[in-house]
């Protein structure tokens, strides 16, 4: 941890301890490309500073080349910021004058601003052909907590809360965590509703668009925890309650500070999907102390609000297991009575075998076509010959064809009507 001089610096006796434990980390998904910047975290006897800043990959992700290799703008934005913030707060906050709250947060808005347009003027990218509201130039999160005890040696200290975007500011007490920001989001809800929405972020410090930055002070009495963290590190939990269990439960198990960070990161890790930055401090009691007054609040945790909900997240996973297993079975038995009631179901759809005599008569029509069609082809010339030539011969001999001869009616001498061959040719008009 980085020291400053001054108010920042040496000793000064007191009643009540002041900061005595901290830690803070930067975890990136992807090693040295991690959006996230190194927090800020700082002591003094009657002060302190911490403080977190989370590039916006999503809005951000444009690409510029840098002397360090290429990096986006997400990334150069909250290392930006965070060096800007931590300068200005350096020389705002002192232990013998009460902070304006409002007027430094109005200071740091315009010296980030300020500082993050000089850096996208000297990075000289191409204006981008792009239009949309979710993109920005260089845009980041921050949240911050600025600490002073308000009498010497006193146990009150004034929280100076200030953020943009949806990083969060919390403390702990031993009686239950409270969060101390609000996210900036277009959809905004409670804490445990905007876990579960995937809401823009309505405001966030960037070059190219205007934004504020969001100030509240909370009267707090020592021995508390202060802690400032991105989403990486609560935004894969099931709630805030489970956020809450999860520090103190790592502050239980630990022997020491370092210990308490180590078992923290581990864990985040292991369940988040972003990089995750976290800056934490302690005042008003020593590590045996905190885990001592955190003790009950951990086992009040675990008996009421952590085993029955994963009781219960433990029995929708068997059921959704043995729903999944009923779809399958439903799946099988469904072809099986399928495969059973479709031979009646399509009976007309298939060809039917005919009965015997109307397959011989089938049989027969068709061998006589086959016969009509081919018997010319096998036919001698000699049989043909013959075919053709007895009509010319019956035309040629003047005799009438038998089949031709009809009846004709005439009259005798007596009047008696007589009949007689008809030999005119029926097939010929007159």
């Amino acid at each position: 941890m980085s020291e400053a001089g001054g108010a920042w610096s040496g000793s000064a006796p007191s009643l009540t301890p002041g900061p005595t434990i901290s830690f803070s980390f930067n975890l990136g998904k992807i090693p040295d490309q991690g959006e996230d910047s190194d927090p800020i975290s700082r002591e003094g006897p009657d002060l302190g500073l911490v403080a977190v800043f989370d590039g916006m990959g999503g809005a951000g992700g444009t690409v510029y080349e840098t002397p360090e290799g290429r990096r986006t703008g997400a990334y150069l934005a909250s290392r930006v910021a965070r060096d800007v913030v931590e300068r200005r707060m350096l020389d705002l906050l002192e232990p013998d004058w009460n902070l304006n709250g409002k007027a430094a947060s109005l200071d740091l808005q315009r010296a980030v601003q300020l500082a993050l347009r000089e850096r996208l003027e000297e990075l000289k990218a191409p204006a981008s052909g792009l239009r949309s509201r979710l993109l920005r130039a260089l845009p980041t999160t921050m949240a911050l907590i600025a600490l002073q005890r308000t009498q010497p040696g006193g146990a009150i200290w004034a929280a100076h809360v200030m953020w943009a975007g949806d990083s969060r500011a919390y403390v702990f007490e031993p009686d239950g965590a409270r969060q101390l920001s609000t996210d900036d989001l277009r959809d905004a809800g409670d804490a445990l509703a905007n876990l579960r929405r995937d809401s823009v972020v309505s405001n966030a410090m960037s070059a190219d668009t205007e934004f504020h930055i969001n100030y509240r002070r909370v009267e707090l009495q020592a021995p508390f925890v202060v802690m400032c963290a991105t989403d990486g590190c609560f935004g894969y939990l099931p709630t805030p309650m489970h956020f809450e269990h999860l520090v103190l439960r790592h502050l239980e198990a630990a022997r020491h500070v370092d210990a308490w960070s180590t078992g923290l990161q581990a864990e985040i890790t292991a369940v988040t999907g972003d990089d995750a930055a976290m800056s934490v401090l302690g005042v008003g009691a020593d590590f045996k102390e905190f885990k001592e007054l955190f003790a009950p609040r951990v086992a009040e945790l675990a008996r009421e609000v952590i085993a029955p909900l994963d009781e219960l997240s433990d029995a929708i996973a068997r059921a959704e297991q043995e729903l999944e297993a009923l779809r399958s079975r439903q799946i099988e038995e469904m072809a099986s009575v399928w495969n059973q009631y479709k031979a009646g179901y399509e009976r007309y759809l298939r060809p039917q075998p005919l009965p015997d005599d109307q397959e011989a008569a089938t049989s027969g029509r068709g061998q006589k076509a086959e016969r009509e069609s081919g018997g010319e082809a096998e036919a001698s010339p000699d049989s043909r010959s013959e075919v053709e030539a007895t009509p010319d011969s019956s035309r040629e001999s003047g005799q009438p064809d038998a089949a031709s001869v009809e009846p004709v009616a005439t009259s005798t001498d007596d009047g008696k009507l007589e009949t007689a061959p008809n030999t005119s040719n029926r097939l010929e008009s007159s």
